[in-house]
């Protein structure tokens, strides 16, 4: 497999009123690419949960 990726990841966030930002990601390319950049992200948001506690 190629360490180049080939996924799109488009991050726009608008902030409201409230302490959590609004965030929409567009996450876009190959299917398998696509679900592995989806796993990387939930590994850093429960990493960033874990320091967080």
């Amino acid at each position: 497999m190629s360490s180049v990726s080939r996924v799109h990841v488009i991050r726009q966030s608008a902030t409201k009123a409230a302490k959590r930002p609004d965030v929409r990601l567009v996450i876009s390319g190959p299917i398998g690419d696509v679900c592995a950049e989806l796993d990387r992200l939930a590994a850093l948001e429960q990493a960033n949960m874990a320091r967080a506690a």
